[in-house]
């Protein structure tokens, strides 16, 4: 127990709480977006499950750390680039992103009619969707515990980070997927987003260092300026109403 009284300890689980919550905004993000085309009744036991699988599978790689790292090794070369299994991971990681967003983003301009995908009934979308998340969920876990292994050497730390973290992002899940839902522009945002990181993602595959900061701080102002044009178009919409109203008196 002297863990307790190790402030050291203390700061460590902190800085990588609010870190693995960070770096799970994308991940929410993407779940928010999926679970949004299953049917209303089964979203939140779908993103309650989606997540709790994010949280088992970052426990499972800390578990395996040896094996994780490992992963940074090169398995081959290519044209003089070594190719490692993260790189891989990286690599089919963005492409599924790139794929996934760009499908989303054609169905959200064609209509709900035609985006009908995967296998029908509710037991295959719900199959459908998990494994996608489950995929998604491996992709932006993989960096997020490689950087949790380098800042804390402590095990049961970094486990109960991620808890805590996966359990916020339980909280903060429905509002955001909610707020996705109800504006369609924040949505194309969101997706647009997802191509970036995802274009991060296999340029990270080989050795293009992207600083992340950059991506967020993008994507920061990019959300600041949508929600003006959200509040813009909310106060044009009342009045006109008001008007509406004072019309048909």
């Amino acid at each position: 127990m002297e863990w307790l009284t190790n402030p050291e300890l203390w700061v460590a689980f902190f800085t990588l709480t609010a870190l693995e919550i960070v770096l799970g905004i994308d991940n929410i993000i993407m779940i928010s977006i999926l679970v949004g085309r299953m049917p209303k009744h089964m979203q939140q036991r779908t993103r309650i499950f989606g997540l709790a699988l994010a949280m088992l599978t970052r426990i499972l790689l800390l578990l395996s750390i040896t094996w994780v790292m490992r992963l940074t090794d090169d398995l081959f070369v290519v044209f003089g680039q070594g190719i490692s299994g993260r790189d891989l991971i990286l690599f089919f990681g963005g492409l599924f992103l790139l794929w996934k967003s760009s499908q989303e983003i054609y169905h959200g301009m064609e209509g709900e009619e035609e985006a009908g995908e995967g296998p029908k009934g509710k037991g295959g979308n719900f199959l459908y969707t998990i494994i996608q998340i489950a995929i998604i969920d491996i992709v932006f876990s993989l960096d997020s515990v490689i950087t949790a292994v380098g800042m804390v050497s402590h095990v049961p730390v970094m486990i109960a980070a991620i808890v805590v973290a996966v359990l916020v992002m339980m909280l903060a899940s429905k509002t955001i997927g909610d707020f996705i839902d109800k504006h369609p522009s924040l949505k194309m945002l969101a997706l647009s987003f997802l191509i970036v990181v995802g274009t991060v993602l296999i340029a990270e595959a080989f050795d293009v260092h992207v600083p992340k900061g950059y991506v967020y701080f993008a994507m920061a102002f990019s959300l600041a300026v949508e929600a003006i044009n959200i509040k813009m178009r909310t106060a044009m919409q009342k009045k006109k109403q008001r008007h509406e109203d004072v019309a048909g008196q």
